[in-house]
C-alpha cells in the first residue's frame, strides 16, 4: 500500500511537470523582423530552416514575401504581415482593392497572426497617408476571410509620444488625435493589439553616460524612480513600454494589447555612434530575451509578458544612412551569428548579459541632456522600414537597465502550489 502511495504521488507530480513545461514552451511572446534592404539575402529555403533552427515563434514581415512564407509551411511560426506604406492608399481606395489585395498576399499555409497596415506611417513625413489609415484598416478587416482570428492593426514610432517623462506620464501627441483616436477606438472596438517600434539605443546615443548605457542594457543599476506613480524602473525596455501603456490607459483603452514591433541593438556602428558594438549588442538583445522569458512583466503590468519582435534577423547592406543602419542583424546572411543571445533550439540557453559597458567606440561623447535622475530625449532615424524612408523619431523617453523581478508569473505559481497540495492530499488519503 505504501509502494502504490508513493506511484500514485511520482504519477501525479509527473503529470503537473509535463503541464508546467509545456505552459512553458506554448507561450512564445519573441519574434524577429525580416528586413529586405539587401542585395545578399540568402535564399527562403535557407531562412526557413534558419528561422525553425532557432526559438523564435514569430516573423514580422514588412511586405509580402510569398517565397519565404512557402518555406514555412509546417514550421508553427507564425506572421506579422505588412501592407507597405505605397499600398494604403489603394487598400482605402475602396472594399474591391482591399479584397484584392487580401486574397493576392495572405497566406493560407502559415498563420497570420496580424497585419500591419503601414509602418510608422503617421510619421513618415507624408501627410496625405494619415486620413487614408482608417479606412485602408476597416476595407482589410472586411476582406478577411469569415472566422479569421487575424487581427488588423499598424505600427508606430516612439515619436506618436508627446511624454513618457516619467512613465506614468505617457501621452499621444495631441496634433495626431484626429488621425489616432479613431485608430485607438477600432482596435479597441476588434481586440486588435497597439503596436510600437521602442529602442533605447536611440535613447542612450543622446544621453551617453555610463549609467545611462546601463540602464539601457538590463545591466544593474540603481533604478529610476517615477516620482508620480512611486513605482522603481530597472530598465529602459519596461519604461518605454510603461509610458505606452499610461498613454492608452489615459485614453480610456486599458484593454488594447501592445506588441513591441521593432526593437533592437546595433553591433557596428561609425566611429561617433555611442554604444553600437558587439558587447553592447549582445547584453541588449541577450537580456530582453531573458527578461521576456521571464515573465516579470514591467512595473506597472507585473507577471506578463508581451510580444516582442527583434530587429532584425540579418543585416541590410543597401541601407542609406550611418554604419548602425546595416549592422542590426543578429545573423550575417551566410547564416552565422553576428552574436548568441541564447535562441538556438535545442541548445544551450545563453545566460543573461552583465559586461561592463561599453562605450562609444571612437571618442565617448560628452554626456547630454538628461540629469542624473534619468531621463532624456531621443532623436534618431528609426531602422526597419523597407520603405526606404528614414523617419525622424523624436520623443523624452524614460531611462532604465538591470531587469528586476518584482512578481512572479501569478497564475503559474497558484498552479504549481495547486498540483502541490493535490499531490499531498491524495498521499494522505491512501
Amino acid at each position: 500500500m505504501e509502494i502504490k502511495r508513493w506511484l500514485d504521488f511520482a504519477t501525479i507530480l509527473g503529470l503537473l511537470q509535463t503541464l508546467l513545461f509545456h505552459l512553458a514552451t506554448s507561450q512564445s511572446f519573441i519574434g524577429v523582423n525580416y528586413g529586405t534592404i539587401a542585395d545578399n539575402l540568402p535564399p527562403p529555403a535557407s531562412t526557413a530552416s534558419l528561422l525553425m533552427s532557432t526559438s523564435f515563434g514569430k516573423l514580422r514581415l514588412y511586405e509580402p514575401q510569398p517565397g519565404l512564407v512557402a518555406a514555412l509551411a509546417g514550421s508553427n511560426i507564425s506572421i506579422l504581415l505588412g501592407v507597405p506604406n505605397g499600398d494604403v492608399p489603394n487598400l482605402a481606395s475602396s472594399p474591391a482593392a482591399a479584397a484584392s489585395w487580401a486574397a493576392a498576399n495572405i497566406p493560407t499555409t502559415v498563420p497570420v497572426s496580424a497585419i500591419s497596415v503601414g509602418n510608422e506611417l503617421l510619421n513618415s513625413g507624408d501627410p496625405t497617408l494619415a486620413p487614408q489609415l482608417l479606412p485602408a484598416m476597416q476595407n482589410l478587416l472586411a476582406a478577411l476571410p469569415t472566422g479569421s482570428t487575424t487581427k488588423i492593426s499598424t505600427v508606430h514610432s516612439m515619436a506618436v509620444l508627446a511624454s513618457s517623462d516619467p512613465p506614468s506620464s505617457g501621452a499621444f501627441h495631441t496634433e495626431l488625435a484626429g488621425s489616432l483616436d479613431p485608430v485607438l477606438d477600432f482596435l479597441h472596438q476588434h481586440g486588435a493589439p497597439f503596436m510600437i517600434n521602442p529602442y533605447p539605443y536611440f535613447a542612450y546615443t543622446s544621453d551617453t553616460r555610463p549609467e545611462t548605457l546601463a540602464f539601457c542594457l538590463f545591466q544593474p543599476n540603481p533604478g529610476r524612480v517615477d516620482a508620480v506613480s512611486g513605482l522603481t524602473y530597472m530598465n529602459m525596455f519596461d519604461a518605454q513600454l510603461d509610458a505606452i501603456r499610461a498613454a492608452l490607459d489615459a485614453k480610456g483603452y486599458s484593454d488594447v494589447e501592445i506588441v513591441i514591433a521593432e526593437t533592437g541593438w546595433p553591433y557596428k556602428g561609425d566611429a561617433d555612434e555611442a554604444g553600437a558594438t558587439v558587447d553592447n549588442a549582445k547584453a541588449y538583445n541577450g537580456n530582453l530575451v531573458a527578461h521576456l522569458k521571464s515573465q516579470v512583466g514591467t512595473p506597472r503590468t507585473p507577471g506578463k509578458s508581451v510580444d516582442t519582435y527583434i530587429f532584425a534577423l540579418y543585416d541590410e547592406d543597401l541601407k542609406p544612412g550611418p554604419a548602425s543602419e546595416r549592422s542590426f542583424g543578429l545573423y550575417q546572411t551566410d547564416l552565422t551569428a553576428n552574436y548568441d543571445i541564447g535562441l538556438a533550439k535545442g541548445g544551450s540557453t545563453a545566460a543573461p548579459t552583465s559586461l561592463t559597458p561599453t562605450p562609444a567606440q571612437g571618442t565617448p561623447q560628452p554626456s547630454k541632456g538628461a540629469t542624473p535622475t534619468g531621463f532624456c530625449v531621443t532623436t534618431a532615424g528609426v531602422p526597419g522600414s523597407t520603405q526606404g524612408q528614414q523617419a525622424q523619431q523624436s520623443s523624452s523617453c524614460y531611462l532604465q537597465a538591470g531587469a528586476v523581478s518584482r512578481r512572479a508569473d501569478d497564475g503559474t505559481w497558484r498552479l504549481v502550489w495547486f498540483g502541490v497540495f493535490l499531490c499531498l492530499a491524495m498521499v494522505a488519503g491512501k
